[in-house]
């Protein structure tokens, strides 16, 4: 299975919507250089399928890529269907998904404020960083065989 990277999305502060860089190094046991959410722990880089973004805008919203607070958007895998535990390769870098959705804040989060909805606690996917490498826009991104 293989799809493709859309946008490379990070945010200088935490609770902020992210902007697409188009490219960034992703380092082991970290996440993405720069981003706010970086650090150790289970939830080093999170993704999402455009088609939750597609869905969203089914809503009535006109969101851009990183209003959901995703570092990287793809397209032709609805990584949420994938079990924990999955590695993709993406671009240079390895991740492992660690966690499908997640918690959401009790008044909602900062993007679900600032956008109206958030997808991610449903169909957002976070994924610790296996290897590092180099991962920019038009990548591919495919699910690994064990």
């Amino acid at each position: 299975m293989q799809g493709k990277v859309l946008a490379v999305n990070i945010s200088e502060k935490k609770g902020e919507k992210k902007h697409n860089i188009g490219k960034a190094y992703i380092r082991e046991n970290w996440g993405i250089e720069g981003d706010a959410h970086s650090g150790e722990g289970l939830r080093q880089v999170s993704l999402l399928s455009y088609s939750s973004i597609e869905k969203m805008k089914k809503q009535g919203l006109n969101p851009v890529f990183g209003d959901f607070a995703e570092n990287l958007t793809v397209e032709g895998i609805d990584v949420f269907s994938l079990p924990i535990g999955t590695r993709l390769k993406v671009g240079e870098a390895v991740l492992k998904i660690t966690a499908i959705g997640k918690e959401c804040h009790n008044q909602g989060c900062a993007i679900k404020r600032q956008v109206g909805k958030c997808v991610m606690p449903l169909e957002g996917v976070f994924a610790r960083v296996i290897k590092s490498g180099w991962v920019k826009a038009g990548d591919s991104i495919e699910v690994m065989e064990e």
